[in-house]
């Protein structure tokens, strides 16, 4: 079950505390902190020579390298169908050619809004967008496998529902919904939740609901991350946010030892079984990947000290999720092995 409530009061820390709740009462997932600890170690030894950090959202290829006046709309609509782009077992991935290379993924997500663009369609305008056509989202998203962009119904009912709310309430821009929060990560998220239905990413588990705000909080990071902490990305309290969980990190996390499965749900997920959204076990996998997270971050900040290393002076659980994702789509026939959970749901 899925609730729909707004949040008059969300507390700074309510993912966490979600997070910590469900671990308390969960029976087929579990997070190690030897294996925390053993991960700690090896991604900082990783970071300290590459020196991942808030630098590295533009440095992807497909990412803005520079914002412009429109920056803060790509990046909603980005963030308004950032979901469910995994593959059905055995089928063609959704691809996007794009300037000569082609796009799975997310990536295939953000190829798609740039191709538009170029092409003259005003995808990234609240005006437009609105009353979008399905054919016209059809366009956009057309793959060049035979397999096409899952959830475009879902896209589509999405861009609607916030595209009249930016016309009605913010001036038709996002930009202005940024402005009032007024440089407080917090303040955005309440902003978004509240007035965007569709960011409501609120589980239901054992009759208490449960934060997880995936689309929320990274669309508070992307734009973090693009205005590289500056201008309209200069939040007080960006420290506040959490991983954002989905399907992939919890591969990864899994691949370290880090988050533990019970026999019984991993050969379920083995198995290749889609769930239904909202189910105990989905809200174990993605509230214990925030867990996990806060629990590697807590260990690679202990050991940075330990080694007197400065690479994690300025780690937060924005950048360990990006390092993570990162690290999950370089390395993804090592753990071609390890199952994700299958979920079709707009909230990740």
């Amino acid at each position: 079950a899925r609730s729909t409530s707004t949040m008059a009061v969300l507390p700074s820390s309510a993912v966490l505390e979600s997070a910590e709740a469900v671990m308390r009462e969960a029976s087929d997932v579990s997070v190690s902190l030897e294996g925390a600890t053993r991960a700690a170690d090896a991604i900082l030894t990783v970071m300290e020579h590459t020196r991942f950090s808030i630098a590295t959202w533009r440095s992807h290829e497909l990412h803005p390298s520079e914002p412009t006046e429109t920056t803060l709309d790509w990046l909603f609509v980005l963030d308004t169908l950032n979901f469910s782009f995994w593959n059905e077992p055995g089928a063609a991935p959704f691809t996007v050619d794009y300037r000569g290379k082609q796009f799975t993924g997310y990536w295939a997500l953000v190829a798609a809004i740039n191709r538009a663009v170029e092409e003259g369609l005003p995808i990234t305008s609240p005006q437009f967008y609105k009353d979008i056509t399905p054919q016209q989202l059809a366009h956009a998203f057309r793959s060049s496998t035979v397999t096409e962009a899952p959830m475009l119904a879902e896209r589509l009912s999405n861009l609607h529902q916030v595209g009249h709310v930016l016309c009605e309430k913010f001036n038709g821009s996002f930009r202005h919904c940024v402005e009032q929060a007024n440089g407080s990560a917090q303040a955005l998220l309440r902003l978004v939740i509240d007035n965007f239905p569709c960011f409501r990413d609120i589980a239901m588990y054992k009759g208490r609901e449960r934060y997880i705000l995936k689309r929320a909080q990274i669309l508070v990071a992307d734009i973090w991350g693009c205005y590289q902490a500056e201008g309209h990305g200069a939040f007080s309290d960006i420290d506040t946010l959490t991983m954002f969980a989905d399907y992939r990190v919890p591969q990864v996390l899994l691949y370290f030892g880090v988050l533990q499965y019970s026999p019984s749900l991993m050969q379920e997920l083995q198995a290749g079984t889609q769930w239904a959204p909202g189910s105990e076990r989905e809200v174990e996998i993605r509230c214990g990947s925030v867990w996990a997270v806060q629990k590697i971050r807590e260990e690679i900040q202990r050991l940075a000290k330990e080694r007197h290393s400065t690479c994690a002076s300025n780690l937060n659980s924005i950048i360990l999720d990006f390092f993570l994702w990162d690290y999950a789509k370089e390395h993804s026939k090592l753990m071609a092995h390890l199952p994700i959970h299958r979920v079709r749901t707009i909230f990740y």
